[in-house]
């Protein structure tokens, strides 16, 4: 077999049984001898394109995007391979069935739709024994953890051990936008109990019945699971994902000098949107230094944007102190200033002096910004005031409502787009049709962290890079605003369409690549050519072939 292993492992029902192995109707006759197939399966041998097309009738007969949901799962359990096949091909139908906005329902729903095991749970029952547990995984040779443990999912607030839902979905875009092996792809769930009391009242909760565990605790079982995930997997990537704001700042800090990790929601979201901001100056033909941010939502992400916002103002000469000025933020408390009290640290370097305000529209008229950037996780907010305050202060106001699922967005491409007369350069966090408006077609862009992590995370693993650094995110947004094309900016759109997914995460890979080696934080010689080094790399999914 092609992959080293013996073939007397994996015949007849065991193969079939194998999502890395299976092919399904595909095996050949000669397969269908020689791994003793024969009667197992239909007599008529297809091809790799019959089975997509197979797969796309059932998809699109399914009611419901949860069913939709359910099936490509399901079909991912039992063939990984035509499961690829079928995203990579279809991404833009097939991205918002796989992850947000379906995946926040799928989480909602964890408990009562649970089917099979998929993931790795390390539960605080577990303590003392993580790295004994950890060899239970299969796979020896990971190299990308997406780790979770479910108090900040999506904008849904605590789902507990329902959140594995996330790093399952993500680490399925590792491998269809970036070309990460899916045999090295692995979704933990760090289940420390949850304070969600409807999932505690159900019997079909599949995580532990306690509330979460806070403290020193908490941090011991954190830092045994990350010590473990070294020593099993030496120099892996570790991904944090919807941890809560109390937790991901300060995890973030311990442990990205320490070893190669980082929080998407924070640096991700953060890379993302300053790509959009980047590319959206070339629409209203303005100077970056020149935009003012005001910000709905002072959690990890909106601070993660102004930090690499304020990384891009510094790398073209402005003081951080002075760039951080051209960032306000609005909270549940109103206008975030220098002397309102107590302020959380992540919130400090943006407490800037001025009079207190208590609402979003008159932070826009006090501070007349240039954009403003929803990360609330709240519906609504951003409202016909909100735009029409905007419209009023800039010829082409530059409107990001970006909290997940499509629920949660603080406004609809179309209020952005129709109150604000056509004028409005918006993106969202979750996907919107295009809007018509007069003669005129407006496709709203999408500030989908997938255009950046599985980039970012492809060049520190081919590179194999000890850490992931500040420098590496900003790189990437970069990377991510020059591959907008003109056409692009015609229509609207802030962002490469989803179908160059591919395209663009091996070019962010390159620049992130580039950056590891030139800093000597690379765990391997630098190749001759980079770009080849990248592509050689990427999964294609293409059957085996068993001879």
């Amino acid at each position: 077999m092609t992959d080293g292993s013996s073939p007397e492992m994996y015949r007849g029902v065991k193969i079939l049984h194998d999502p890395v192995r299976n092919k399904g109707t595909a095996y050949t006759e000669a397969e269908r001898d020689l791994l003793k197939l024969r009667g197992l399966l239909p007599p008529r041998v297809h091809t790799a394109a019959e089975q997509e097309l197979r797969v796309l009738g059932n998809i699109r007969e399914k009611p419901t995007d949860l069913e939709r949901y359910l099936y490509l799962v399901a079909l991912q359990d039992r063939n990984e391979t035509l499961f690829y096949r079928v995203v990579m091909n279809n991404i833009e139908e097939m991205m918002p069935l796989i992850y947000t906005p379906t995946v926040g329902k799928a989480c909602q729903e964890f408990q009562h739709i649970y089917r099979d095991s998929r993931g790795f749970y390390v539960s605080f029952e577990d303590r003392g024994r993580v790295r004994e547990i950890m060899r239970n995984w299969p796979h020896r040779e990971a190299r990308i953890i997406v780790v979770t443990d479910g108090e900040r999912v999506l904008g849904l607030g605590d789902l507990g051990a329902d959140g594995m839902g996330i790093p399952i979905g993500k680490l399925s875009l590792y491998t269809a936008c970036s070309g990460i092996h899916p045999t090295q792809c692995m979704p933990v769930m760090l289940d420390v109990g949850t304070n969600n009391e409807k999932l505690l009242n159900d019997p079909l909760y599949n995580g532990i019945e306690r509330r979460r565990v806070r403290g020193e605790q908490y941090d011991e079982l954190v830092d045994e699971f990350i010590t473990a995930a070294n020593e099993q997997f030496p120099g892996v990537l570790i991904q944090l994902e919807d941890f809560g704001n109390s937790n991901a700042f300060r995890l973030l800090a311990r442990y990205r000098d320490r070893v190669c990790l980082f929080d998407d929601d924070i640096q991700g979201t953060g890379a993302v949107a300053v790509a959009g901001i980047i590319a959206a100056l070339r629409i209203t033909g303005s100077e970056l230094s020149d935009q003012k941010i005001l910000f709905l939502g002072a959690g990890e992400a909106g601070i993660g944007v102004a930090d690499v916002f304020v990384a891009a103002l510094a790398d073209r000469g402005i003081p951080a102190a002075r760039a951080r000025k051209h960032c306000w933020f609005v909270d549940s408390e109103g206008l975030l200033v220098a002397d309102r009290g107590e302020v959380a640290d992540h919130k400090l370097p943006y407490a800037h002096d001025h009079q207190p305000i208590d609402n979003f529209v008159g932070a826009i008229t006090a501070l007349k910004p240039t954009a403003i950037i929803g990360l609330s996780g709240q519906a609504g907010m951003f409202t016909k005031d909100v735009i029409e305050a905007m419209a009023s202060i800039n010829s082409r106001p530059i409107i990001f409502a970006l909290s997940n699922p499509t629920a949660n967005a603080e406004c609809t491409a179309e209020q952005a787009y129709g109150w604000s007369g056509g004028r409005a350069v918006f993106a969202s966090g979750s996907p919107f049709d295009p809007v018509e408006l007069g003669n005129k077609t407006f496709v709203p862009g999408q500030g989908n962290n997938a255009y950046i992590f599985p980039g970012v995370g492809l060049g520190a693993i081919v590179s194999r890079s000890r850490k992931v650094t500040d420098e590496m995110f900003l790189a990437a947004a970069h990377s991510l605003a020059r591959q907008v094309s003109d056409v692009d900016l015609e229509r609207g759109r802030i962002y490469p369409p989803l179908s160059r997914i591919r395209q663009v995460s091996a070019l962010i890979a390159q620049d992130v690549a580039r950056i590891a080696y030139d800093n000597g934080l690379a765990d391997r010689e630098e190749p001759e050519d980079i770009a080849a080094d990248i592509h050689q790399y990427m999964f294609q999914p293409v059957y085996p072939h068993y001879a």
